[in-house]
């Protein structure tokens, strides 16, 4: 008592001025807030640092100056200088008995230090003894610096003790506790997973502080794993249903609203067990129902809660009164005059419209004057809106509307988003292909080079394939369309490199097609791009190649080529150019220019932009110089896998080795002294399917000889071998994942709670008003929310097979499928490179082999919590590498085919481990026969 009258005197004295403080103390605060610059008020900083530090040293200084010399030091630091020289003298004042420099230590402690800092072990065994004190008020100081400084290896010198403050008789104890304990869990789940029925112990607490500390640490674990805590639902309805009837203390109100904080904190977690779930979401609509009836909506507090509550509505499955009662709520926010109001109306509004999107039609000119709101923020959420709304009828519109948008801010990070947006509702719900185009130019046009290169390949593919049907009119009419809008485009003065790639791609392949512009027409318009974007080296690459289209073309129909003498210019600028890719391009222009008709067609056909390339992998057109250059006496060509096989061919009951021929490469490695054989471990050779992985081969390997091999091979059997190489993949363990039933996302409800409007009218800002409504916004909201039925069929018949998934270019065509990229095998990590490598194993893999056979297995637990109070044992489970192993066996074996394509980089194996078993009974090291035996038994 006696302490909280010195707190008290404090206070009063705090009230006077200076909390007790020197006259020193409070001129430096002065002195610092009338400071006319940073110079003048780190020169006063400096000065005050020079004291401090003089003054610390000095002996036996009084605790009364002592604490104010910490004060002044957490104000040098807030005003962001260094204060380190008297961070230990903050802590030895939290070893003092005295309860209010401990707190001034402990406070000045958790701003000055951070869990990593060295100092904090000297803290730990203070925090100890403060926890066992007899004073609730030492206890929760200690609490509060748990919460900062405790890190992952100290959790557990304090755990047990703050696990033991959870029954304290003071509420203010066990709250703190429950927070300390949640930091902890943040901190390492792991060191408190055995505690977690300690928090559904305190959610029946008798403490409403306590009741709601226990709710953040709950949200957290509701949010990890659903399904284990869906027993609590009718618990925290219930919670709810009293907080809603005022069963909690006065002073838990706020603004008239009961708890709203722990209202909303109950409403989030209630949208969590209820997503999907039937029997939770009938459960939890009455409540829902009576908050919208109690809510006051005149102050900001009950907004809050009725926007979480239309959050929580939007997660559970539907019900028609609530949607409707949520409907009323949006609806006075969108009618009120205060933007953030109407913010939360339009983010509730995109929540509710993916369950029933008949609700926004009813608000459809309230969101027209959102969408011309001056506030930028609320404009940008009106617009997430209308992309969630968008469908075939309404695209043109609100495409549009982002475009015009988009073109009148300047942030680059939302111009990215806004015009991947309008990409992506363009190629979704385009009512044709030339209004397509328009937007792509439009975006390109006013994003520049923030859109996704993507983007521009599948335009010049939709281009190139035109609606997809047998229609070469309508293709033809395409493609005139896009070059006449890009040769209108092209002398715009500033164009994003991107689409001037594109402009220059269409030009090339398309710009003479159909007569209507000349080859010298066009090559002039891409000399004139390469001139103008001289130091775009892309852009000068695009305009060479479509130059060399546009001449390959006038060639091969037998049209006479004249060359312009702005492009001979360009193409003798780009011979000496130093970049060796636009060099190569001008060299290859100027060598078809010389070429014959039939030659030129050959090289670049016409219109073949979406014909697939044959590619010769076998390069059969060279058998003829083959073979008659082994007719003129060359050698023929061994295949790697030959080369490497010669080894195999030892005789292994002799030391000799294998005699190649003079004029061949020897493969094989140079012998080393042979130690001492080891003994011979007992390894049991089994059959088993090799797990074949994919790789290029370098030659076709014969089908009988894939079969003879897979039916003769020999490997090591590796059950129960611990694994010690390869990807982490390998040794994960499976656990049984629970998965949740999804409930249909129907209407129907068995116990719908009556919602309607209060019996007694609050005072609101809602009031509707009847303006005049303009015409033109009438027109707008028709067309943005449906529009007349004869534009819809009109779009509907002009749009028909063009829809696509979103990220691919629509088109009324199948889009060809692409080149399935090949599956890359999992990395060698004993691959050492070529076989002729000089490194040898002289340790016997069997022993090593022997080394790695571990038959442990690890055991996992999980805990299972029955009831709100009961604890039970971990079950251990048990997890073995065997079911791994088996796995992978079986999937080798359904891809058995790939192993026709498989080239190994050493010698063969399976022939190798029958060698060296006759080579360990003989006594033979086998690593000094075949260096690379060691890595393939590995491998």
């Amino acid at each position: 008592m006696e302490q909280l009258k010195t707190i008290g005197r404090e206070l009063a004295m705090g009230s006077q001025g200076g909390f007790g403080q020197s006259k020193e103390f409070l001129d430096l605060v002065k002195s610092i807030g009338e400071a006319r610059s940073k110079a003048e008020e780190d020169r006063i900083v400096l000065s005050e640092i020079d004291i401090l530090k003089r003054r610390l040293l000095e002996p036996d200084v009084p605790k009364r100056k002592m604490k104010e010399y910490i004060i002044r030091l957490v104000y040098i630091e807030m005003l962001g200088h260094d204060a380190s020289f008297g961070y230990i003298h903050a802590v030895k004042m939290t070893h003092d008995d005295n309860l209010l420099l401990k707190r001034t230590g402990y406070l000045a402690v958790t701003l000055f230090l951070n869990e990593d800092h060295d100092l904090i072990i000297l803290i730990v065994n203070t925090i100890q003894k403060d926890l066992r004190s007899d004073n609730y008020l030492v206890v929760c100081a200690a609490l509060n610096a748990i919460c900062r400084l405790i890190n992952e290896e100290t959790i557990p010198a304090v755990l047990p003790q703050v696990v033991e403050l959870l029954n304290h008789q003071k509420e203010a104890v066990r709250k703190k506790a429950i927070m300390a304990l949640h930091r902890f869990h943040r901190k390492s789940p792991s060191s408190v997973s055995h505690l977690i029925s300690n928090f559904r112990k305190r959610l029946c607490d008798n403490d409403p502080g306590v009741m709601g500390a226990t709710l953040c640490p709950l949200f957290d674990l509701i949010s990890e794993d659903v399904n284990s805590y869906k027993d609590l639902v009718s618990s925290f309805v219930s919670i709810l249903k009293q907080v809603t009837e005022r069963r909690l203390p006065k002073s838990y109100d706020y603004h008239s609203m009961p708890a709203p904080f722990i209202q909303i904190k109950l409403l989030k977690i209630l949208a969590l067990l209820g997503s999907g779930d039937k029997n939770a979401s009938e459960i939890m609509s009455m409540v829902l129902g009576d908050l919208f009836r109690k809510c006051d909506s005149s102050t900001n507090i009950g907004n809050a809660i009725l926007y979480e509550c239309i959050r929580c509505i939007s997660c559970i499955l539907p019900n028609p009164k609530l949607l409707e009662a949520a409907a009323d709520a949006i609806s006075k926010f969108l009618k009120s005059d205060s933007h953030n109001l109407k913010y939360m109306g339009i983010d509730g509004l995109g929540r509710l419209i993916k369950i029933s999107p008949d609700i926004a039609e009813q608000h459809q000119l309230a969101v027209i004057d959102c969408l011309e709101d001056p506030d930028d923020t609320l404009k940008r959420k009106t617009f997430e809106l209308l992309y969630k709304m968008t469908k075939s009828s309404n695209v043109e519109v609100i495409v549009d509307r982002m475009i015009d948008y988009m073109i009148s801010i300047n942030d680059n990070h939302y111009k990215t988003e806004i015009a991947s947006r309008c990409v992506e509702l363009a190629e979704q719900f385009a009512p044709s292909n030339q209004w397509f185009i328009q937007i792509m130019n439009k975006v390109f046009e006013h994003a520049g080079d923030l859109v996704n290169i993507k983007v521009a390949h599948n335009l010049m593919r939709l281009i190139a394939e035109g609606f997809g049907e047998d229609d070469d009119d309508a293709d033809s009419k395409l493609r005139l369309s896009a070059v006449e809008s890009y040769l209108q485009l092209i002398s715009e003065p500033k164009l994003p490199s991107l689409f001037l790639q594109v402009i220059s791609w269409v030009l090339g392949e398309y710009g003479t097609a159909d007569g209507k512009y000349s080859a010298s027409y066009i090559s002039g318009k891409l000399c004139d791009v390469a001139d103008a974007y001289s130091s775009d080296e892309t852009v000068k690459g695009y305009a060479v190649s479509a130059l060399m289209k546009i001449y390959a073309f006038e060639i091969a129909s037998g049209r006479k080529v004249d060359v312009l003498p702005e492009c001979q210019s360009l193409i003798e600028e780009l011979l000496a150019s130093h970049s060796t890719d636009l060099q190569q391009r001008a060299y290859e222009l100027q060598a078809l220019l010389a070429l014959d008709a039939r030659a030129v067609e050959t090289i670049i056909p016409l219109d073949a932009s979406c014909e697939d390339i044959e590619v010769d992998k076998e390069l059969s057109f060279l058998n003829g110089y083959i073979q008659q250059a082994i007719e003129s006496g060359s050698q023929p060509y061994i295949s790697e896998r030959e080369r490497l096989g010669m080894f195999e061919t030892t005789d292994y009951h002799s030391q000799d080795h294998h005699e190649v021929p003079s004029h061949a490469l020897r493969f094989e490695a140079y012998e080393l002294p042979k130690p001492s054989v080891p003994p011979q471990a007992s390894t049991e050779l089994v059959p088993v399917p090799e797990p074949s992985y994919y790789s290029e081969s370098h030659q076709p390997i014969s089908t009988s000889l894939v079969s003879e091999r897979e039916s003769s091979e020999i490997k090591l059997r590796l059950d129960g071998v611990k694994q010690k190489w390869g990807r982490p993949s390998y040794q994960s363990t499976t656990s049984a994942s629970s998965t949740t039933q999804q409930a249909p996302n129907g209407t129907t409800s068995h116990s719908d709670a009556g919602v309607g409007s209060s019996s007694s009218k609050p005072r609101s800002s809602y009031e509707p008003k009847k303006p005049e409504i303009d015409p033109e916004k009438q027109r707008l909201a028709a067309s943005l929310f449906g529009g007349s039925s004869s534009s819809r069929t009109d779009k509907k018949s002009s749009s028909s097979g063009h829809k696509s998934a979103k990220g691919t270019v629509n088109k009324p065509a199948t889009i060809p499928k692409e080149i399935p990229t090949p599956v890359q095998p999992p990395p060698d990590l004993l691959d050492l490179g070529e076989p002729t490598a000089t490194t040898i194993s002289t340790m016997d893999p069997f022993k090593e082999l022997e080394g790695l056979m571990d038959s442990s297995s690890q055991d996992g637990g999980s805990t299972d919590v029955m009831g709100l109070y009961s604890d039970t044992a971990p079950v251990a489970t048990t997890t073995s590498v065997d079911s791994l192993l088996s796995e992978l066996s079986d999937s080798s074996k359904g891809n058995s085919h790939t192993y026709q394509s498989q080239t190994s980089k050493g010698p063969n194996t399976k022939e190798a481990l029958e060698k060296d078993a006759l080579v360990r009974q003989m006594g033979v090291n086998p690593t000094s026969q075949n260096p690379t035996l060691f890595k393939d038994l590995l491998g």
